[in-house]
């Protein structure tokens, strides 16, 4: 499932703006900072957000809510990474996949597997934590 692009135009203007105040502090949210590809104008999009464990390094998990072909995952990806803030502390993104969710679900860590699961969406991009 993924919701529909209305709702991603809706949100990008007008929820999208009132989530950054307190999406990089709250859990499970986060926010994803990248450069524009061609303009190198930085955006902050606010997401939800799963720890990881990925070839015995730390990581984080996104769901892909509106599917694949977000601006954010493609200015991610061809950077090769980008920055996060989370729980108050901000660190360094990189190596984005676009995965299943549920090869995602396998390296989900802690008590939040059995949510991230049972989530309607088809797709996640993992990233690598560093810094």
């Amino acid at each position: 499932m993924e919701f529909p692009q209305g709702l991603a135009r809706f949100n990008r203007h007008v929820t999208n703006p009132v989530q950054r105040l307190w999406a990089g502090w709250l859990p499970p949210f986060g926010i994803v900072e990248h450069a524009g590809r061609r303009s190198g104008k930085q955006y902050r999009t606010p997401v939800n957000v799963f720890s990881t464990t990925v070839d015995g390094k730390p990581g984080v998990a996104i769901l892909l809510t509106y599917g694949p072909d977000r601006d954010w995952v493609k200015k991610l990806t061809a950077a090769g990474g980008g920055r996060m803030r989370r729980n108050g502390k901000s660190f360094d993104v990189v190596d984005p996949r676009v995965v299943t969710k549920a090869e995602a679900a396998t390296h989900i860590s802690g008590g939040t597997r059995p949510i991230f699961s049972r989530l309607p969406f088809e797709q996640a991009v993992l990233l690598t934590k560093t810094g």
